[in-house]
């Protein structure tokens, strides 16, 4: 730790633009935005509509950097936004609020005696909370059913146990056990960062009165599925008595995308399979009159990035309509009217993530936000108001409302108002160039405090993970662009071939072509910005990414012949196609991506691994990996991190044993900020 805090200490100062300790105070009395700043911010989630339509529960996290941990609250906010208070649970942290039928009620998640997330439920008016569950591996993704009888959840269990004493015990004996062994029979054996070690996740219900929990989703299958799900991949039948839910019944799920969906009683009972695409059917919600069920599905198998569309399922006729066939957007959350002749969803959209408004029975498509982005969607149950969230590169997410009618849109919720205040931001600005074939790309721009166009700044190219994502107009906790813009640079972020929210087609051009049509848009990108933008000095640039930004980095490592880039951040990326096929734990990802396996297709794998072209190695590079990434193997950094040295390139590595393929550990961050920082500085500044 001593020579960690001198090597912080002799980067400042040999950085002396690079600030870690005080920020300097604009004119305007505001500072450039700091990692503690960002730590301060009151992260807003979840938001969930009351019965009658007067009140929003949510909830909110806020951290403390010298705990390294955070704590999560219960709010409620009147629909008028007048009226904004602490729920109290009595304790220290609570989530996951849901509302009962009749409005009198508050379910959530905390933490019992044995540090266990259990459910609980309270008076809506305040009291003292009841517990409900005392299961073994803990409950979340609480849904009270619409008749108010019972509570689903989900929860992991050992499929071969009958009873929840013998999940306890055997989760006893992998943390306490003297012999650590794992003994693997099936992929996955781990999924992000946790190892799987034989447990799978169920879905349960809670009698509210009774206590009585009833697991109905029996076997060796998880739901929701442990990838590829939606943001509740499960849902009551109006009446209460059936439920739809998702489940991967492949015999490999590291292979496929087929998840479906399927219904069963709430009493328990046989599962009946509704749906038999062999893509990924997921996020499944009924209709208000129980005839329909409204889910998202895609059409090729073993792409994950294909375009989800909107589908009904007429329940009494057993088929299935294709709402949005036309609409050139992957629906993202789906919600219905209340008098069923609209489903409201949003998508992301050219750098946005915009709301729409579906006909049912039309399927006809209207833009009801423009150049936002919006997500967690309710609505009240007279169908007057949307209630969402929203966020922007320069303000992290409140809750909002919009009357559907009039499209007037009004802020709820102002949690983060104080620190905001103090805080000198800039708004992204986007730009347009012609890219690879013509094709035309967009890309964003982030200036720095107390910009003066008359005066030179440093660049940092950010790019973004993937590859099928996008840049867009968020507060964005880990890759944040007012941080990258804070200490003097201009933040330039480009969505390349493979981005979402520019068509399927746009997206689909990556797969199968990494290093090709993107990473030229990339660098058609950057001369268009070193051409246009005169304030920006074309000797100091610098780029960072993560994921397939870390490989993009690892890339362009390999092919900075002209030396535009003085030096690369690369954050857990892939390094060489092969070794990364035989570790992730999502194998149809390479599978689509390089089309085939290592064995089967070994040129394309040779072609676009950074590996192949390390003898041209020659730019200043940070590497960062994670030990838990089981994304991109922590392997895939040393590696990198081997090469950089052994071609005699300026490197270093910032290795956490502790994170995984996003390092969200407040004290975590912010020595990944100070490094991150202090590399570019020290070849740009």
């Amino acid at each position: 730790m001593r020579k960690l805090i001198l090597c912080l200490f002799f980067i400042s100062l040999i950085n002396p633009g690079i600030s870690f300790s005080q920020p300097t105070i604009s004119p305007t009395g505001r500072h450039p935005i700091t990692v503690d700043d960002l730590w301060k911010v009151a992260r807003v989630s979840d938001p969930q509509i009351s019965p009658d339509g007067k009140s929003i529960a949510y909830q909110v996290t806020t951290y403390n950097m010298e705990q390294n941990a955070g704590t999560t609250s219960i709010y409620i906010v009147s629909i008028d936004g007048q009226d904004s208070h602490e729920f109290d649970t009595g304790f220290i942290s609570s989530s996951d609020p849901v509302w009962s039928p009749d409005g009198k009620e508050l379910a959530f998640v905390a933490d019992d005696s044995s540090g266990t997330p259990q459910v609980y439920v309270e008076s809506a008016v305040g009291g003292i909370p009841r517990k409900l569950t005392c299961i073994a591996l803990g409950a979340s993704g609480l849904l009270w059913s619409p008749d108010g009888k019972c509570i689903a959840f989900a929860s992991d269990v050992f499929p071969d146990c009958l009873t929840d004493s013998c999940n306890a015990a055997k989760e006893y004996q992998l943390e306490h056990g003297v012999v650590k062994a794992k003994l693997f029979t099936s992929l996955p054996y781990r999924v992000w960062n946790v190892w799987k070690d034989g447990k799978r996740s169920h879905l349960f219900v809670v009698n509210v009165d009774s206590g009585t929990v009833r697991d109905l989703t029996p076997g060796d299958y998880d739901t929701p599925p442990i990838d590829l799900g939606g943001r509740m991949d499960y849902a009551f039948s109006p009446d209460g008595k059936e439920v739809c839910y998702v489940k991967n019944t492949d015999r490999m799920v590291a292979v496929s995308t087929n998840n479906d969906l399927f219904t069963v009683s709430v009493n328990g009972g046989t599962s009946k399979r509704i749906t038999t695409n062999k893509s990924n059917d997921n996020q499944p919600l009924y209709s208000p009159d129980g005839r329909y069920i409204a889910y998202r599905a895609q059409m090729i198998p073993g792409f994950e990035s294909d375009r989800s569309r909107l589908m009904l399922y007429d329940r009494e006729n057993r088929t299935v309509i294709n709402l949005t066939e036309k609409f050139d957007r992957s629906v993202d959350e789906v919600l219905w009217s209340p008098d069923g002749k609209e489903l409201y969803v949003n998508a992301d959209d050219k750098g946005y993530h915009n709301i729409f408004a579906v006909n049912s029975l039309t399927g006809e498509v209207k833009k009801l936000t423009r150049e936002s982005t919006d997500e967690n969607l309710a609505i009240t149950s007279d169908g007057k108001y949307l209630v969402f969230l929203r966020q922007s590169v320069t303000h992290p997410n409140d809750i909002y409302k919009m009357d559907i009618r009039t499209g007037k849109v009004t802020q709820l919720t102002h949690a983060n108002h104080s620190l905001l205040a103090t805080l000198e931001m800039n708004p992204w600005e986007p730009f347009w160039f012609e890219g690879a074939g013509g094709t035309k790309v967009e890309g964003f721009m982030v200036k720095p405090p107390d910009f003066n166009p008359n005066k030179k700044y440093p660049m940092v190219y950010l790019v973004h993970g993937g590859p099928q994502g996008q840049w867009m107009d968020e507060f964005h906790y880990r890759w944040n662009a007012e941080m990258f813009a804070a200490p003097g640079y201009v933040a330039v972020m480009v969505n390349p071939r493979g981005s979402t929210g520019y068509g399927q087609k746009f997206t689909d051009e990556i797969s199968g072509d990494w290093g090709g049509k993107a990473y030229d848009d990339l660098m058609d990108g950057v001369r268009y910005v070193m051409d246009h933008y005169p304030f920006i000095d074309k000797d100091r640039i610098a780029a960072a990414g993560a994921s397939y930004g870390g490989y993009m980095m690892d890339w362009m490592e390999g092919h900075n012949n002209d030396g535009i880039f003085k030096c690369f951040v690369s954050h857990d990326g892939l390094y060489d196609a092969v070794s990364a096929f035989g570790a992730t734990d999502e194998l149809w990802f390479p599978l689509w991506e390089f089309k085939g396996t290592p064995w089967s297709n070994p040129t394309l794998y040779a072609k676009w691994s950074p590996s192949s072209y390390v003898k041209d190695f020659r730019t200043p590079m940070l590497v960062i990996h994670s030990q838990d990434d089981y994304r991109l193997d922590v392997s895939q950094g040393f590696q990198l991190f081997t090469a950089l040295q052994m071609q005699g390139v300026p490197s270093e590595m910032l290795y956490f044993p502790n994170e995984f393929h996003f390092v969200v550990k407040p004290q975590d961050t912010r020595l990944w900020w100070n490094t991150v920082l202090g590399w570019i500085g020290r070849y740009t500044k």
